[in-house]
């Protein structure tokens, strides 16, 4: 969540992407055998997901520059950089508004009535306040929750016929995504794959790269 971003973090990287013309969703780290992973996520002003590829590059390079200098990671780690993508993460107060009447996941930092992961529809939210509707034993349940109490949460991308378009031009063939882009993912040194479709990313290694 936004609001555990350390504050040494937070410093160098916010300034960065706001200097590009974007905020700071989330940053995340995982720890692994031998490197830290640091997944950052960038959002528009907007907050429609639309970044564009050279943009995440470049912020990321930015953003690894003053990790460095900093020495604000120890050992080797690995950093990405990528826009919200289809399951967007929902990490701000804001992000919860706006993702009001879609499907969510959500774990909670403790059991709310004996669970930690729910799977609903976000109904409400307000004054802190997260209003599910949730399946449960006796159908379909309202849960509210604080937000304080949330540690991950994420839009489910419901796929419709409209995110579908003929590859042909007689309506015959097999479908394809419409407008989804499937950029490369790059690194520190040109390093190309494929990533998930409409999450753009960049990432590199500090200390070269080490397989977890």
């Amino acid at each position: 969540m936004y609001a555990d971003i350390p504050d040494k973090i937070r410093e160098l990287i916010e300034p960065v992407v706001e200097d590009h013309g974007y905020e700071l969703m989330n940053v995340e780290t995982q720890h692994g055998r031998q490197s830290v992973l640091m997944r950052i996520t960038i959002d528009s002003r907007a907050g429609d997901g639309r970044v564009k590829v050279d943009d995440v590059a470049a912020v990321s390079r930015e953003i690894e520059t003053n990790l460095d200098a900093a020495d604000a990671v120890d050992g080797v780690y690995r950093l990405e950089v990528s826009s919200p993508g289809l399951d967007r993460v929902l990490a701000r107060e804001k992000d919860f508004a706006a993702a009001c009447g879609c499907q969510v996941n959500i774990k909670t930092r403790r059991p709310l009535d004996g669970r930690r992961r729910f799977k609903g529809g976000l109904v409400d939210f307000r004054d802190g306040r997260v209003v599910l509707e949730v399946e449960g034993d006796r159908g379909v349940e309202k849960t509210t929750m604080a937000f304080d109490d949330i540690e991950k949460a994420n839009v489910v991308y419901a796929f419709s016929s409209e995110d579908f378009v003929s590859t042909t031009e007689d309506g015959t063939g097999a479908a394809a995504i419409k407008n989804r882009e499937r950029p490369g993912r790059r690194g520190r040194k040109g390093r190309t794959g494929t990533v998930p479709p409409s999450r753009q990313r960049a990432g590199g290694n500090r200390q070269g790269r080490t397989d977890d």
